[in-house]
């Protein structure tokens, strides 16, 4: 194959892929953008006209008639907007995101961003006196959006990042417009998120009683929840309580954690002073999949050694290749012992849907809690993590505290999200999780995982057939896991070096890790457009870039 132009393969512009619309369809009259065709909502379908983006529609009352003005929305004194100038400028908000959405495929994947472009982000005074609105949106389309991290193009397969479902990207700006704090109380934030995190919870299978569960920022801050949950519930049984003594004088808490588990969970672990050494490094199998034997031997030993095992985590699709380990042996393991079971889902979970795939997850309903990204296989616009737990009354034990200028009266049973977590502030997540689950449905999510996972067992077949590359794991998930051996030494050298070759060519982006000790390339599919002609392109980019190495 001769080498590829960046606007020379691209996904298919004229229709949405399997379960996401296209970025026409958040259009409203964008300059040099064709109209939604037949069969596709414009702007007024998705209700633009109606909200008021354009100032005023002809059967909604404008800006200054609802008093927006006079409330200051814009900021009405000096170098300030009026209300009214609020929706004009939205309006050209919403053009500017969709001329974005719809031109990623043609461009570039990744780009470095130039000296003087990096300098003007990074190193800017703050004004003296207010910008124009305008001039911020201006500055926007031509500094910011021409340096994306690249996710949002069909040809990004690194680490575990998608493109933002458009139903996401469409709401979020009205919940800044609320701006709630959805610690608790009685408005719309809370109440949507108890239904959110139901369905999220129902997606996968995993029990859901009322309470059990809350938005994060993401799958770290889940974990961090899950493991003090486990922490204190480990302490407590033991007759005592260490939110109120600390972990001083008592024998260490031991976690289990296979070497393929996520880096979060250590970083969890250490906040939550069990500290590093007290995490065991558990083996793992052929497949990357954790060696319950060997678990089973480790336990043993550290009760011996009067030890106090707390936490067994398992993983519901690893980074590094997307294995699942054996839950329901795991689970045994951790009933036997009384330890908390947790399953790292952050990525993975959702992997359950896939046609044939709920028997590799089975068990995964017996942990006490798990963890997972929205932001992730769901698209959901980055950062909206969630926390779920077998029994919520274990988090609001760890993290229950209300001072009195916070009592609720009014509160139900379960009282407020805030207290099931670290957080007190917590932004309005569940509007964007609500948007893109609501957009898709039941049938679209699991299409979407049909989809990306039936990539990564196509590049799988691909890497096999090819007599330079080698497949390093089995395809459980949508990544695939191989590496480049046009050669028959320097191998490792050679596949660290590729991904950053790669990425600078700007026809396609992948990363690297290391798996059983050799340096490996990994390809995570999430993006609803790709199709297997970016994998043809992938594996001709990943030739060319080794080339001259």
């Amino acid at each position: 194959m001769d080498e590829l132009h960046p606007t020379e393969f691209h996904a298919n512009l004229d229709g949405p892929g399997p379960n996401q619309p296209r970025a026409n369809e958040l259009r409203a009259n964008a300059p040099g953008v064709s109209r939604p065709g037949p069969g596709r909502p414009g702007a007024e379908e998705l209700g633009v006209s109606g909200l008021g983006v354009d100032g005023s529609g002809a059967e909604e009352p404008g800006a200054d008639e609802q008093g927006v003005g006079e409330l200051g929305v814009g900021g009405s004194g000096p170098g300030g907007r009026t209300g009214t100038d609020l929706g004009r400028v939205g309006g050209r908000a919403v053009e500017i995101v969709a001329e974005h959405l719809a031109a990623l495929p043609a461009r570039p994947v990744w780009q470095p961003v130039p000296d003087a472009a990096r300098a003007w982000l990074g190193e800017q005074d703050l004004p003296e006196t207010g910008r124009p609105l305008d001039d911020l949106l201006d500055d926007v389309r031509a500094r910011v959006l021409p340096h994306p991290m690249g996710n949002g193009h069909p040809r990004f397969f690194g680490w575990v990042n998608s493109p933002p479902n458009p139903a996401g990207v469409l709401v979020e700006p009205l919940a800044a417009a609320l701006n709630p704090s959805c610690a608790g109380g009685d408005h719309a934030g809370p109440h949507l998120e108890r239904s959110v995190v139901r369905w999220l919870a129902d997606l996968v299978g995993f029990p859901h009683p009322p309470g059990g569960g809350l938005l994060t920022s993401g799958a770290s801050m889940a974990t961090v929840i899950c493991l003090a949950a486990a922490r204190q519930r480990a302490a407590l049984a033991d007759g005592w309580d260490a939110r109120e003594e600390g972990l001083s004088a008592r024998p260490p808490m031991i976690m289990y954690v296979t070497e393929e588990g996520h880096s979060c969970l250590h970083k969890a672990a250490q906040l939550l002073g069990i500290g590093a050494r007290n995490v065991r490094t558990v083996p793992v199998d052929g497949s990357y999949r954790m060696d319950v034997a060997a678990l089973r031997e480790m336990i043993a030993a550290d009760r011996a050694a009067g030890l106090r095992p707390f936490c067994v985590a398992g993983s519901a699709g690893t980074v590094n290749s997307g294995a699942v380990d054996p839950l329901g042996e795991i689970a045994d393991v951790a009933a036997e012992h009384g330890l908390w079971f947790h399953v790292d889902g952050a990525y993975g979970a959702l992997g359950v849907l896939a046609d044939g795939a709920a028997p590799h997850y089975a068990g995964m309903e017996r942990a006490d809690s798990l963890a997972l990204d929205p932001h992730k296989w769901l698209g959901v616009p980055v950062g909206c993590g969630c926390a779920l737990l077998r029994d919520p009354g274990a988090a609001r034990a760890a993290f229950s505290l209300v001072p009195s200028y916070l009592v609720d009266d009014n509160a139900d049973d379960l009282g407020w999200f805030a207290e099931y977590g670290p957080e007190q502030t917590r932004p309005f997540r569940a509007l964007k999780t609500w948007a893109t689950m609501s957009y898709l449905g039941r049938a679209g999510i699991t299409r979407l995982v049909d989809h990306t996972t039936g990539l990564a067992r196509t590049l799988a077949a691909m890497v096999e057939q090819a007599l330079d590359f080698e497949l390093l794991a089995p395809v459980t998930t949508s990544i695939t896991a191989f590496r480049h051996r046009p050669r028959p030494d320097g191998l490792d050298a050679l596949n660290r070096a590729i991904p950053g070759a790669v990425q600078a060519r700007g026809n396609a982006f992948i990363t690297g890790t290391r798996l059983g000790g050799r340096e490996a390339l990994r390809a995570c599919f999430l993006h609803p457009d790709t199709t297997e002609r970016d994998l043809a392109v992938l594996l001709e980019e990943i030739r060319l870039a080794a080339k001259g190495m």
